[in-house]
């Protein structure tokens, strides 16, 4: 498998294959999401729980408003983030666009408009929307570059995008808007960038399953994670945040402190303590304001614990 043009890709999609797509929060392998037949391969090609819903991305609004029933503060969101890392959860208006299969049997169905070119432009060449969850094996970290996207999943894609690292690095922020609205994964648009739009978020637990990347264990590196660790333990890699001691097993997420560097190297550097040799992966601890909220999310689920 070569690295391919949005156009190829396009065409692989329409006739049911499975391509590793960059956006700009991780890769994803898309899967055209009309297609039960190509979406089930999805779930396979990651062992992935079918009770996990995937996320629906189209190239603009317009698409989103032919599969999804867009209220108000849905509008708003969209007109503010869109193309970004913001999905929204929402009642679905065309159940054949996205098929049972991807909604995991929910009457909702999310969506999102990704920001990243070439994803734009593979979404505007095959006119429909398409499924794409992390190019990982179901609970490993999702992948932030080409190389790890292809070394998970590639085996599964007959065709693959390389579109350079991942910006963001953490996948999107997902709100429902069913009754109340729903912070249900926070990301790298954060809580009081989308209150300061539609108003106060209430918890996610009344619409969890509707999400994706709820799954208690998710994220997860295979050698065990320790977080809030001050210092690693003899034989540990340290996935360091600001000052830290120069060693071989030490990953500073942002030596200067940055959250969003943080969340932009998150992924692939557990992936490097994970083949570092160590006994497992102390984590120093990340500050919960902000951007930090979402790091700390992903890091509970790779530890294997939520709260």
């Amino acid at each position: 498998m070569d690295a391919a043009d949005p156009i190829t890709a396009a065409r692989a999609l329409k006739r049911g294959g499975l391509v590793i797509m960059p956006t700009e929060t991780v890769y994803g392998l898309a899967a055209d999401a009309a297609n039960a037949r190509a979406v089930a391969a999805v779930y396979e090609a990651k062992g992935r729980p079918s009770f996990n819903p995937l996320i629906a991305h189209v190239p603009d609004l317009a698409t989103a408003r032919r599969i999804a029933r867009f209220d108000d503060r849905a509008e708003r969101l969209a007109e503010r983030f869109w193309p970004g890392p913001l999905t929204l959860v929402l009642p679905v208006a065309d159940p054949e666009a996205v098929c049972d299969l991807a909604r995991a049997g929910l009457d909702t169905v999310a969506v999102r408009a990704p920001a990243h070119p070439l994803a734009r432009a593979l979404l505007e060449a095959f006119g429909g929307p398409v499924v794409a969850p992390s190019a990982n094996r179901s609970g490993r970290p999702s992948p932030t570059t080409f190389a790890d996207a292809v070394e998970e999943t590639g085996a599964a894609a007959v065709a693959a995008l390389d579109g350079g690292p991942c910006a963001v690095g953490l996948e999107s922020t997902v709100v429902a808007l069913l009754d109340e609205a729903r912070l249900l994964r926070p990301g790298a648009i954060t809580r009081a960038e989308i209150e300061a739009v539609i108003g106060p978020l209430a918890e996610a637990e009344a619409d969890a399953r509707r999400s994706p990347g709820r799954l208690a264990r998710h994220y997860a590196p295979d050698l065990p994670v320790r977080l809030e660790a001050e210092a690693p333990a003899p034989c540990e890699a340290f996935l360091a945040f600001g000052p830290a001691p120069a060693g071989e097993r030490v990953f500073n997420l942002s030596p200067k402190g940055d959250l969003a560097e943080a969340a932009a190297n998150l992924f692939a550097l557990l992936r490097a303590a994970d083949r570092s040799g160590a006994s497992g992966i102390a984590v120093a601890p990340i500050p919960g304001e902000g951007l930090g909220e979402a790091i700390n999310d992903r890091l509970k689920r790779a530890a294997g614990f939520v709260g």
